[in-house]
C-alpha cells in the first residue's frame, strides 16, 4: 500500500484523490485549504464547493496540516494553483525528504518568473537537497476532473526524466478506467497542459462573438502550431505536441462545456468584464488568465511569435475588444503554414 499526499483540493485534486481510492489500495491524505472543503468531506464523503456529487472514498483522509498530510507519504502529487506552488512547497519544505516521489498536476507557469511547476518546486526543494537527488514529474492530458471523478475512461501523460518514477506512477494511478502513460519530455508536456488554456479562452471568445466552427478549427489549429514553437524553442520535443498533453489536451478544453478557460472566453466574446466573470467562478480558478501573460513573456525571451496569444494578453490585460482582437488575427500579413 503506498501513502500518498495530494496537495490541493479542488475538483482536479478530488478527482485524482478519488481515482487512486477506487480499489482501496493505498492510503491517501488530501490536503484542503478551505474549512467548508474539509467539513463536506468529512461529513458527507463529498467536496460540495469544487466537486459536488462524487464520493469521496472512504481511505481518503482530508486535513488542513500539511506536515499531518505529508507524514510518511511516498509520492506527494501537487494540485494547488499555479501561483500558490512556491509558498506552499515552501511551507511544505521542512517535511520533505529525499526519497518522496513529486508529481506535479498542475497546468500553469509561475507568473512572476515564467517557471514550469516542476521547475518551481525544483527550486524551492534544492534550497535543501541536491537537485539531482530530486526526483520530479509532470502529470498532463485530457481530463476534465468531473468525468475522472464518475469514471469516465481516460487517458493521461506521466513525463519525467527518471524512468523509474514514471513507471511507479503508471503503476500506483492506472486502473480500468484511468490509464497511464509515459513521456520523458517533461518541458513538452509541461508546457503543453499550461499552453492550450490560452487556446481555449480564444476559441471560448469566438464562441462569445456568434463565430462558426471554421473559426473554431482554425484556432486551435494555429494554436497548435505556435504552442509546439514556444516548447521547442524551450527544449520539448514537436512529437509530444501531437500527444495526449498536446493535441488531446488542446482539443479537450477548446471544445468542452466543462472547461473553465473556455467559459471564461465565452463570456469576454459576449463583452463582460474580466474581473465581473473571475467574481462569478466562486473561486474556482482559471489558469490560462495568469499563463497568457507569462507566455507572452516568454515567447518574447525566446524570439518566438505566438500571435493568438498575444492578442489574449491584450484582451485580459488591456481590456481589447474581444471583436478586434479576432479582426486582428485575421489580417495579418499573409504566411506559409509551415
Amino acid at each position: 500500500m503506498s501513502r500518498i499526499a495530494v496537495i490541493g483540493a479542488g475538483a482536479w485534486g478530488t478527482a485524482l484523490s478519488i481515482v487512486l481510492g477506487r480499489n482501496g489500495a493505498h492510503e491517501i491524505r488530501l490536503w484542503a485549504h478551505e474549512v467548508e472543503v474539509r467539513e463536506t468531506i468529512r461529513r458527507r464523503r463529498v467536496n460540495e464547493r469544487f466537486l459536488a456529487g462524487q464520493e469521496v472514498p472512504s481511505c481518503v483522509s482530508v486535513t488542513g496540516d500539511l506536515a499531518e498530510a505529508l507524514r510518511e507519504a511516498q509520492i506527494v502529487l501537487s494540485v494547488m494553483p499555479s501561483q500558490h506552488c512556491r509558498a506552499l512547497f515552501e511551507q511544505m519544505r521542512p517535511h520533505l525528504h529525499s526519497a518522496m516521489l513529486f508529481v506535479s498536476a498542475t497546468k500553469g507557469l509561475e507568473e512572476q518568473t515564467l517557471l514550469r511547476m516542476s521547475e518551481v518546486i525544483a527550486q524551492v526543494i534544492a534550497v535543501q537537497a541536491q537537485a539531482s537527488a530530486l526526483r520530479i514529474g509532470a502529470f498532463s492530458g485530457p481530463s476534465f476532473a468531473k468525468e475522472v471523478a464518475r469514471g469516465d475512461p481516460t487517458a493521461i501523460t506521466i513525463a519525467s526524466q527518471d524512468f523509474d518514477l514514471a513507471q511507479t506512477i503508471q503503476r500506483e494511478f492506472s486502473d480500468s478506467r484511468f490509464r497511464v502513460y509515459t513521456n520523458d519530455d517533461v518541458i513538452g508536456v509541461e508546457l503543453g497542459g499550461a499552453l492550450k488554456n490560452i487556446i481555449a479562452i480564444a476559441t471560448g471568445v469566438c464562441h462569445g462573438l456568434g463565430l462558426g466552427h471554421n473559426s473554431i478549427a482554425a484556432l486551435i489549429t494555429r494554436g497548435l502550431a505556435e504552442i509546439t514553437r514556444l516548447a521547442v524553442a524551450c527544449g520539448g520535443r514537436p512529437d509530444t505536441m501531437a500527444g495526449l498533453a498536446g493535441l488531446g489536451d488542446l482539443v479537450l478544453t477548446c471544445t468542452g462545456e466543462l472547461s473553465r478557460n473556455r467559459s471564461l472566453g465565452v463570456e469576454l466574446g459576449r463583452g463582460r468584464k474580466l474581473a465581473e466573470i473571475i467574481a462569478g467562478m466562486h473561486g474556482m480558478v482559471a489558469e490560462g488568465i495568469f499563463t497568457t501573460r507569462a507566455a507572452a513573456e516568454l515567447a518574447r525571451a525566446r524570439g518566438v511569435e505566438m500571435p493568438i496569444t498575444e492578442q489574449m494578453n491584450a484582451i485580459l490585460q488591456q481590456g481589447k475588444a474581444p471583436h478586434e482582437a479576432i479582426q486582428e488575427l485575421m489580417s495579418r500579413s499573409a504566411k506559409s503554414e509551415r
